[in-house]
């Protein structure tokens, strides 16, 4: 009897142990790409060629071919012509800069991007500056940038716009919630906190020096974690009730020598707090992806 009343208490609290809703960001990259497939093709009649993106990637990184061939594998996946180049290492700035000229002035191509990183030689920023800022589709550029601190239309950043997004499809209102943004990088952390601030949202940037972190992270209605550690988020971090977005991508090996991504957070721990959290994989990645194909078409369109 007493095995009988224990078995029903455990039972009990397993099923008021509530699990986060997924923010389920593969779903809906692959919702975008079926609309930005029929879109291209009511272009293109009147536009006459289909859009291009040039993908330049410099050595012999793995994780970056990985990259580069996905991004790839979207870009016939919706109809846009891939201009890739893959240069040798040792390929000089002023090299890399004649190509990006080049692209620049081809009417054929609406999209550039540099795959980083780049070789220790390369100065990634100057390269970068190098881009048509009308062709910078991962909203780099310091036009670009400018113009999303200004609130004036531009490429956006095409993860932290993938975050957006992503919150958006699943009706997830930010104004006047307490945000808190884990990073300060200009990839992400930044540009991030722009647009959650532009969406209403009271932003908090917490970063490697900051102190007490547990107190910031624990009062956010809105985490996003961006810092490329693997597991740093745990539960008691984390607001109950809160949405959790899991930017990093962390690449980890087990004793057996197997490899697998895990993301910022302790997915199984926060997903007992949160409302909303993002897998790893799954969650972020294909969502930027699909901002880098969007970024692609909305300068082929405003080009053609």
């Amino acid at each position: 009897m007493v095995n009988a009343v224990a078995y029903l208490r455990s039972l009990k609290l397993l099923m008021e142990i509530k699990t986060a809703k997924l923010l389920d960001g593969k779903a809906l990259g692959l919702k975008i790409h079926e609309q930005l497939s029929t879109k291209i093709a009511q272009l293109q009649s009147k536009i006459s060629r289909p859009p291009g993106l040039a993908v330049l990637m410099v050595g012999d990184n793995p994780a970056s071919a990985t990259y580069v061939r996905n991004k790839e594998r979207a870009c016939n996946k919706v109809g846009i012509t891939s201009f890739n180049r893959h240069f040798p290492t040792e390929t000089s700035f002023n090299e890399l800069q004649e190509v990006i000229h080049n692209l620049n002035s081809d009417e054929g191509v609406d999209g550039i991007l540099v795959q980083l990183p780049l070789p220790p030689h390369l100065d990634s920023v100057a390269l970068l500056h190098q881009i048509d800022a009308d062709k910078d589709v991962d909203g780099l550029h310091p036009l670009n940038l400018g113009r999303l601190l200004r609130g004036e239309p531009g490429l956006r950043s095409c993860t932290p716009a993938g975050v957006m997004r992503l919150l958006e499809e699943y009706s997830i209102s930010l104004e006047g919630k307490q945000a808190v943004v884990l990073g300060r990088s200009i990839l992400v952390g930044k540009p991030m906190s722009i647009m959650l601030l532009e969406a209403n949202a009271t932003v908090t940037m917490a970063h490697s020096r900051t102190q007490n972190l547990q107190d910031i992270t624990k009062n956010a209605d809105i985490l996003v974690s961006a810092v490329g550690i693997p597991e740093l988020i745990s539960a008691e971090m984390v607001k109950k009730g809160a949405v959790v977005v899991d930017v990093g991508i962390n690449r980890i090996t087990d004793d057996n020598g197997k490899s697998r991504l895990i993301g910022d957070v302790k997915f199984d721990e926060v997903a007992t707090v949160a409302d909303y959290l993002t897998p790893v994989p799954g969650g972020i990645g294909p969502m930027t992806v699909a901002m880098l194909l969007e970024n692609t078409v909305k300068s082929y369109q405003e080009r053609g």
